[in-house]
C-alpha cells in the first residue's frame, strides 16, 4: 500500500463563490493489479495517475489529496476486503480502479452502495454498461467490447470469412469476442477460451492452426499476450494466419515481444502519436518522468486524474452533495489526451476508435494510429441502462 499526501490546506472556491460544504481534503482509493503476470498493466496505470498528481502539485480540484494505492493481486475476493477497508477506514470519497473486469464486478456493488464515485481507468464490463449501470460509475477507458469491434470491422473490410477467436474465460474475454462478432459478418469458427493467467498456449495453437482460418482474433493482456505472441511466431503461424488483437499489442507487451509484433494490428481509442496538444504534452512528460513509452493504460489513468480534478473543481470542493458532484463528473470538463471525449447516459465514453499498428520508432516499438475506424462511437449496451439519479 502506498500513500500520497500533501500538507498545504486549500480553500475550495467555485467560480469565486464559497461553498458551505467545501472540504479541505479529498480521499481517493486507487486499486490496480500491481503483482503477478499482469503487473505491468497496473504499473502503467499507476504511473499515469501519479504523473497527473505530480502536475497538480498533489492536489485534486484544489483540495489536498490523500491517495491510497492498493494491489488487488487479481483476486476478486481479496479486492472486496481491501475495498471495504478503503470505505470504512480510509473514508474514500472517490475510487479509481480497476484493471480487470472480474475484479470490477466483485467490488462494484460495495462501492456504489456506499455512494462512492467510481472512476474506471480500464475495466468496462458489459453488465455495468447496461442493466447494472449506476450514476456513481464513470469510465475513462471504454466499454470492453469496443476495441474488439474495431478489429471485427477491420477483418470484415479485408474480406476475411473464417476467424478463430482466443480470449481468457472471464467477463472481459466474453465481451471482447462479442464485440468482434458484432461488426464481423463472417463466421467465428471457433472460440478458444483459456484460463486467466495462462502462459502455455501449445494446445491452443493447435486449435488455431487446424481449421486453417483466414485470421486470428486475440484478446490476451499483459504477460499472457507476450507469451501468446512469442509462441505464435515460434510455431510459424504468423506467416499463415494474420494476427488481429485487442489489448495484446500495446506498449505493455511490445518491449517484450519486440520484432515479433511489428506489423501486427490492434484496435484502440488512443495511440502515442495522436496529434493533439494534450497528448503531445502527456507523452513527452511521461517519457521524461519514467523513461519508457506510455500505453493506453497509462493514458486512461492520466485522464482519470484529469476527470476527478475537473469535477471537484467545478463543485468547489463540495463532496457531500452527490447529485451535484455526479453532474460535475458528467460534464467531463477536461482536455483528454485522446481528443474528443464525452459521457453517454451510462457514463461510458463516446469517443473515436482507431486501427493501430505496432511499428519501430527509433529504439522503441510502439503503436501507431493507421486510420480512424469509428467516429464518436457509443457502446452497444447503453439502451439497457436504466440510469436513475440520486
Amino acid at each position: 500500500m502506498a500513500r500520497l499526501s500533501t500538507c498545504i490546506a486549500v480553500s475550495a472556491i467555485l467560480f469565486g463563490t464559497p461553498v458551505a460544504e467545501a472540504a479541505s481534503t479529498v480521499n481517493v482509493g486507487v486499486m490496480l493489479t500491481l503483482s503477478g503476470s499482469s503487473a505491468v498493466i497496473g504499473q502503467h496505470a499507476r504511473d499515469g495517475f501519479q504523473l497527473a498528481m505530480k502536475q497538480f502539485g498533489g492536489r485534486l480540484g484544489g483540495l489536498d489529496a490523500n491517495v491510497v494505492i492498493v494491489d488487488d493481486e487479481l483476486n476478486p475476493q481479496l479486492a472486496v476486503e481491501k475495498v471495504r477497508n478503503l470505505i470504512d477506514n480510509d473514508k474514500i470519497d472517490i475510487f479509481v480502479g480497476t484493471i480487470f473486469s472480474n475484479v470490477m464486478m466483485a467490488v462494484y456493488e460495495p462501492l456504489v452502495d456506499a455512494r462512492v464515485i467510481v472512476v474506471s481507468p480500464n475495466a468496462g464490463p458489459s453488465p455495468i454498461a447496461g442493466a447494472q449501470c449506476s450514476p456513481y460509475f464513470f469510465s475513462t477507458s471504454w466499454q470492453n467490447d469496443q476495441n474488439a469491434e474495431v478489429m471485427g470491422k477491420h477483418a470484415d473490410s479485408l474480406g476475411y470469412r473464417r476467424i478463430v477467436a482466443i480470449a481468457p474465460d472471464y467477463q472481459a474475454g466474453w465481451d471482447m469476442i462479442a464485440g468482434f462478432k458484432r461488426y464481423f459478418s463472417g463466421e467465428v469458427i471457433s472460440e478458444v477460451l483459456t484460463r486467466l493467467g495462462q502462459l502455455d498456449f501449445s494446445e491452443e495453437l493447435r486449435q488455431i492452426a487446424d481449421p486453417r482460418p483466414d485470421a486470428l482474433f486475440a484478446f490476451m493482456p499483459g504477460e499472457m499476450g507476450v507469451e501468446l505472441v512469442r509462441q505464435y511466431e515460434a510455431a510459424g503461424l504468423g506467416e499463415s494466419v494474420p494476427f488481429l488483437s485487442a489489448f495484446t499489442i500495446d506498449e505493455t507487451t511490445l518491449p517484450a515481444t519486440g520484432e515479433a509484433s511489428v506489423g501486427f494490428f490492434s484496435g484502440a481509442q488512443w495511440a502515442p502519436d495522436l496529434d493533439n496538444a494534450a497528448n503531445r504534452r502527456f507523452v513527452s512528460a511521461f517519457q521524461e518522468e519514467y523513461g519508457y513509452a506510455p500505453s493506453m493504460f497509462a493514458q486512461q489513468a492520466y485522464d482519470a486524474a484529469l476527470l476527478v480534478d475537473s469535477a471537484i473543481r467545478r463543485v468547489g470542493g463540495d463532496l457531500v452533495d452527490k447529485g451535484r458532484l455526479i453532474s460535475a463528473f458528467e460534464r467531463a470538463d477536461f482536455e483528454s489526451t485522446r481528443g474528443d471525449f464525452r459521457f453517454n447516459k451510462n457514463h461510458m465514453p463516446i469517443q473515436d476508435f482507431y486501427l493501430v499498428e505496432a511499428v519501430r520508432r527509433g529504439d522503441a516499438i510502439v503503436t501507431s494510429a493507421v486510420k480512424k475506424v469509428f467516429d464518436d462511437h457509443a457502446d452497444a449496451y447503453v439502451g439497457e441502462c436504466p440510469m436513475q439519479r440520486p
